[in-house]
This record gives C-alpha cells, structure tokens and sequence, in this order.
C-alpha cells in the first residue's frame, strides 16, 4: 500500500470506531470484562481522543508532510513493539506510526490490554487482506530488524540487554507532575482534577505529584476533585484507597482527603493508585528546570506549561518520553 492508501485506511478505521457497530461494542465489553481498570467511561475517551486527535485526515496528513513519509516504503523492515497495558490503547500510536511509515511490524500485546488493539488489526484484516503479512501479532519478537518496547524501569533493562545490537526505543516508568500559585480558579482546579484522576491515575501522564506554594489552602482543591468521588464506588479503586489510608494511619502520618484521594506530603514523583504526592516549592521557575531535566517526567502542567485538564488529550506529535517515534521509524 502506498501512503495515500494508508492514510485513507486509517481514516476509515477512525470512523468504525465512531460508528461503534454491535462487535465493536462487544469487544469493548470484553475488554472491561478482562480489566478491571478499563471501566466503559475510560475505554470511550481513550477511543474518542485517538479518534479526533489522531485518525482525522487534517491531522494526518500534516504529519505525514511534516516528516516527509515517502509514498512508498522501498526497504520496509520488521518491527518488533512491546505494548504497555496501562491504559485502553495506549499502544495505539506505536502501531499507527509504523503503519504510516510503510515498515511491517510484530506486536507483543500487553495481557492487561489485549482485546480492543486485536479487535482493530483484525479489522484491518478482513478490508485489506494482505496486511496479514505486514501486522502480525506474536509473543516472542524474534528476528525483528529494531524494537520499541515500553515497560517498568525493571524491565527495560532487560530489553537493553537483548535489543542493544538493533536500532530501539525503549520507554521506562514516566510520570506527571503540576504546579499550584494559589491563583487557580475553580474551573482550573477541576480541569487539574481531571489530569489526576483520569484511567485512574494509571498513565505516564497522569499528575502524581503536586506542587504548592508554602501555606497553601488546600481546602478548594479538594472540593474541586470531588467531581471524581464516584469512582470510590469502583471496588478496585476502593480497595486500593482503603489500603493506603490504613498504611498511613497505621504508620501515623499526616494526611488530606475528600473521601476519594488521599493527599500526603511525599518528595516522591511517583505515588500508588488514590493517593496524590505533594511538596512545597519556592522558585517556580527553578522549579520547572528541575522537572524538565528530570527523566521521570513525562509532562508539566500549570505555570505556562501545558493548561490544567489537557494531559490526557496528546496530539500526534506528543511522543512518549520526548522520543520521536515516527523519525526513528523513517530512519531505519
């Protein structure tokens, strides 16, 4: 296929996803029923922002123009992709960025996020046949001519090991972080509640941890993220924040909560599922040198970084840990 053909083929997938036929509702039942965290409300926003942020033609075909994707791939090459399972479809733009530079490419689906990625390459199957010998899925990537793998920070270092002979990408554990002033108004506040508590805290660009001027009132934005108090009705959310409170009172440390997120003072850029990490900051703007240096951060919001409630909603020129993706793609 050339790329306009491609471009067109990812156009139309873009569309059955919105069209949302009777088997694309009954795998995104499936994959809620083998997940526990992708609950409905989670799985149609991960579609809906894959669906207007990436597989519109206007924003495709910008890209393909702005990294001058050849209309054929001469010397397409087998690329091997570790899928995280994180999210509903957080693989999605490995797979879309290999499908539009013209390489094949094997996919290791995560076991967390199997259902909803198998259901769209099959898709792809059955409108275009011979893209069987293109996407292929498999467990073991072997004889693969590079690798994009995305994993913990344990395991990319098995994947450094026995990817380092080949071109690769290899992603680690990232998180998010914002910034208060203490200026927010409640909408910003309920914006920033939304970059916390969305997929439930479960992605790199999820906001971990908090920065707050000394003395702030937290009072407000606790109010503000009690839009999210339903999903203390969710088991496994609510067995994982009755945990973290138990620990904490055990242990007789200081902590906030509205009753769905526990607050507590920690330096760590990285905190478990309802609990939000929080310090306090003098310099804001040596503040922000600090975290953009820092490879654990994915993104920054607040203080002229990205805007409060926008961390979830990439475009397809945001790539996982600061790597492009594409280039590295049109550079094998």
């Amino acid at each position: 296929m050339d790329l306009q053909q491609r471009l067109n083929l990812l156009v139309e997938l873009g569309n059955h996803m919105l069209e949302a036929p009777e088997s694309w509702l009954a795998a995104k039942e499936k994959a809620h029923r083998e997940n526990g965290w992708f609950i409905p409300e989670f799985i149609d926003l991960s579609i809906q922002n894959i669906t207007t942020a990436f597989l519109t033609r206007d924003k495709l075909e910008k890209l393909a123009d702005t990294y001058q994707v050849p209309a054929t791939q001469k010397n397409p090459r087998n690329v091997g992709i570790i899928m995280a399972g994180n999210i509903p479809l957080v693989g999605f733009h490995d797979f879309l960025c290999t499908f539009l530079s013209g390489h094949h490419q094997t996919i290791k689906l995560s076991s967390k996020d199997k259902v909803l990625l198998q259901y769209l390459i099959e898709w792809l199957w059955a409108r275009v046949p011979s893209l069987k010998e293109e996407i292929r899925f498999g467990e073991m990537l072997r004889d693969c001519d590079a690798y994009i793998a995305t994993g913990s920070n344990n395991s990319s270092r098995y994947f450094q090991y026995y990817f380092s002979r080949f071109p690769h990408i290899i992603r680690r554990n990232r998180t998010s972080a914002a910034i208060i002033t203490g200026n927010e108004t409640p909408e910003d506040l309920s914006a920033l509640a939304d970059d916390v508590y969305l997929y439930f805290g479960l992605g790199c660009r999820n906001v971990t941890m908090l920065y707050v001027p000394e003395n702030y009132d937290f009072v407000p934005l606790l109010e503000a993220f009690k839009k999210y108090n339903y999903l203390f009705d969710l088991h496994k959310y609510k067995n994982n924040y009755d945990y973290q409170l138990a620990m904490l009172m055990i242990n007789r440390e200081h902590y906030m909560t509205n009753g769905s997120i526990i607050l507590r003072k920690n330096t760590s850029l990285f905190s478990p599922v309802s609990v939000l990490n929080y310090d306090t900051y003098q310099d804001p703007v040596t503040l922000v040198a600090s975290l953009r240096s820092n490879l654990s951060v994915q993104c920054i919001l607040g203080f002229d970084q990205l805007k409060f409630g926008s961390s979830q909603t990439p475009g397809l020129s945001d790539f996982a840990d600061g790597a492009d993706t594409l280039q590295f793609l049109l550079s094998l």
